[in-house]
């Protein structure tokens, strides 16, 4: 078991590193990796010098693209939502930036770390709906709490290959439950449903044996594919469409 993980872990790690491209800009290095937006272009960071650091930002894109389409960051709870999930991967917002500083030891782990955090935010304030008041994580925390479900949020595990992965919500243990950890998923895709897939296995190995992963995937405005939840299924990911969520509530309140 624990050899057919590290080979999936492997085959992940290979793909994003023949799949990433750089060159250079103004001064920087732009790599552009194989992860997609929301508009399926490829998510790109840029890298400077400073001094014996290095600077990596995504040069205010995500905020941007967000306040284009009409998302405007201009509640306090939108602007909270923004600042717990920065915090959650250690990704500071600078001016309209999202960025981190590493040094050589830390940069694969901060540049994976502020790659994750621009695929959450992407994630996070989809909105098929410029105006609409309610966002999916919102709705979800909401649930939870009105199902009386205890949970700590924004939780960190490191994964045997190294990297830290942030998810939703953890569910500690209970004499009939095991722990459960969950994700939100507001935009699934190819691409959360992997990142979701890679974050679970590369963490369960250091988990307690009988831990769960559940993804919960918004189905208000269309169906999610099926090669979505086929791929969460196959990584051992409890796949639970947010119109039937109530089927995963004893178990998660338990």
């Amino acid at each position: 078991m624990i050899g057919d993980v590290q080979r999936l872990i492997d085959k992940y790690i290979h793909w994003v590193k023949d799949k990433t491209k750089l060159r250079e800009v103004d001064g920087c290095v732009e790599i552009t990796t194989p992860y997609l937006d929301r508009h399926n272009d490829y998510l790109q960071i840029y890298v400077k010098r400073d001094n014996s650091e290095f600077i990596l930002t995504d040069d205010g894109y995500i905020i941007q693209d967000l306040e284009s389409s009409g998302c405007k960051l201009d509640s306090k709870k939108r602007i909270d939502l923004l600042i717990t999930t920065l915090n959650g991967f250690g990704i500071q917002k600078v001016g309209g930036s999202l960025e981190v500083h590493a040094s050589k030891e830390t940069f694969t782990l901060k540049k994976h770390n502020l790659i994750q955090a621009m695929l959450a935010l992407n994630d996070l304030f989809y909105l098929s709906e410029p105006y609409i008041l309610s966002l999916f994580l919102e709705d979800v925390i909401s649930w939870m709490e009105l199902c009386e479900i205890r949970y700590v949020s924004k939780v960190k595990f490191a994964g045997r290959s190294g990297l830290d992965h942030t998810f939703d919500f953890a569910i500690p243990a209970s004499k009939t439950q095991p722990e459960r950890i969950l994700r939100a998923i507001n935009r699934p895709t190819r691409d959360t449903a992997q990142a979701m897939a890679f974050a679970w296995i590369d963490t369960k190995e250091v988990r307690h044996a009988n831990s769960r992963a559940y993804a919960i995937l918004n189905d208000i405005d269309k169906d999610v594919p099926p090669f979505v939840m086929g791929a969460l299924k196959n990584y051992g990911v409890k796949s639970v469409l947010w119109s039937s969520r109530d089927t995963v509530r004893e178990e998660l309140a338990a």
